[in-house]
């Protein structure tokens, strides 16, 4: 599952750039130059995991240029190579240098070798917990302990058995489906409704499978532009586009070995689509201003609350990469087509929340469960888990929250859908269907934008066009309270 780094080696004898070339090539990417100014050069179009330079070269020695290094490069691993072991420049710059090892000629081929994959692993060690530079971390070996502890309490986390079901609810067999995904390198689509727990069935089936040791990021695709989604996802080099201040490094590469889950993958464009079809069928990507391309190897899990097959047949999505993202396909249900969960799902709830709030609220009323019951949720998980936070908030005691403390749209009937079959055509039935749930979700949630348009699997940009559309009066805002 690992990935070559790329090592620049700086050395302005030829015949030792080629034995390094040689000796380094069979386990990672190795870009050789004669001088400062080509490394610079390289660096700016390129990301280098490690820097690997001769002490004596003409025009600059090796310290002084691993000291401007560290200051525009800080990530890069930076190691020199001298046959002068005593030289005290090179003891007074390895501090200022921030080098991360000193090597003496005449060096042996598998130690080298060793000291590079050293410095390569730490450098992934430092991008997963967000470091910036070898000098300012602790030994490779504590930081690898403090990444696996970390770890192993994600993987107790988000194990499966955190998806809470009954064994007769239609989640069951989600699980179970889920749980044979852990058995095979596929790539999985989980569809649902916003709020049914698409990205927790995605940690789970990480953590169960063989690539739980490695990393598990998040990307919302709906979230961002494509250039910045692009810049998140690849990376890109300092100056790629207006903005782009600083390298940095994608979160594909960052998942390197592990998975990656892009939610809402539906809401992407036709041009973003095309790059990311490339890059799941190459297994490579090449971060914006970049020059060459790089080697990754990431298990994709997608998310979307869109029908995706309609989506295909609508022109709005790829159909090669619908095949690319959906071939182990996962449906969560919501959670009115498992009213059984509602109760165990809302007790566990409580307990996490009287945990947060320092609260020991002992229960629900049976009142209180009933009205919990009649609702249908249409915000799913979510909306019950912020329901039971504003109950929680409410009361004034440590008895079971009664009846009473819930909010008025969960008490209030839900008003049907009106006009469903107006008009002679399918497309107005449609159009009258699709008004009244836009205007039944605005009642619901007061008017806020973001909160029906997540309901609705809409984006805020695409519920305003529709409610223009319609010519909807009502007052709105467009925030997320």
């Amino acid at each position: 599952m690992s990935v070559s780094a790329t090592v620049l080696v700086i050395d302005d004898e030829l015949r030792s750039r080629e034995t390094l070339q040689r000796v380094l090539c069979d386990e990672f990417d190795v870009i050789c130059v004669a001088s400062a100014k080509e490394a610079e050069g390289v660096l700016q179009g390129e990301l280098v995991q490690v820097i690997l330079c001769d002490h004596r070269m003409a025009g600059e020695s090796g310290v002084d240029f691993l000291k401007r290094a560290r200051m525009t490069w800080p990530d890069s691993i930076r190691m020199i190579i001298s046959g002068y072991a005593d030289s005290e420049d090179i003891i007074a710059g390895v501090n200022e240098a921030g080098i991360y090892q000193y090597i003496t000629k005449p060096w042996q081929p598998e130690k080298l070798i060793s000291s590079v994959r050293a410095a390569a692993q730490l450098y992934r060690y430092q991008k997963e917990v967000g470091g910036a530079g070898a000098e300012n971390k602790p030994a490779s070996e504590v930081l690898a302990e403090k990444i696996e502890t970390r770890r192993r309490k994600e993987q107790r986390l988000f194990e499966f058995g955190r998806i809470i079901h009954r064994p007769d609810s239609p989640v069951a067999s989600v699980v179970a489906l889920a749980r044979r995904a852990t058995e095979y390198d596929i790539s999985v689509l989980i569809t649902g409704a916003s709020g049914t727990g698409k990205e927790l069935l995605a940690r789970a089936i990480h953590y169960g499978s063989e690539r739980a040791g490695r990393p598990f990021v998040v990307q919302n695709c709906g979230a961002l532009p494509d250039e910045l989604l692009e810049s998140e996802l690849f990376g890109c080099k300092k100056g790629a586009y207006t903005g782009a201040y600083q390298d940095r490094i994608g979160l594909f590469e960052l998942a390197n070995g592990g998975s990656i889950f892009l939610d809402e993958i539906g809401e992407t464009s036709a041009a973003f689509q095309v790059r990311l079809l490339r890059v799941l069928q190459e297994g490579e990507i090449r971060p914006l201003g970049a020059l060459r391309s790089r080697k990754v190897n990431v298990r994709l899990i997608a998310a979307t609350n869109r029908s995706l097959e309609e989506e295909v047949a609508a022109g709005r999505f790829r159909g090669d990469l619908y095949y690319r993202v959906a071939a182990f396909p996962i449906h969560l249900p919501p959670l009115c087509e498992r009213p059984r969960d509602i109760e165990l799902i809302a007790n566990c709830i409580l307990v996490e929340v009287n945990r947060n709030f320092r609260r020991n609220i002992k229960g629900f009323s049976r009142e209180a469960i009933d009205g919990l019951l009649k609702y249908d949720w249409p915000g799913n998980v979510r909306e019950l888990h912020n329901e039971i936070q504003r109950m929680v908030a409410l009361s004034d005691t440590d008895e079971p929250l009664p009846a009473r403390l819930l909010s008025a749209r969960v008490l209030a009937p839900r008003r049907p859908v009106q006009n469903v079959t107006a008009g002679n055509t399918l497309k107005a039935r449609v159009e009258a269907l699709e008004r009244e749930m836009i205007e039944d979700a605005l009642r619901r949630f007061e008017g806020n934008i973001s909160r029906a348009a997540e309901e609705l699997g809409l984006s805020r940009v695409g519920l305003r066009n529709k409610i223009e559309r319609y010519k909807i009066e009502r007052d709105l805002r467009d925030d997320d309270e």
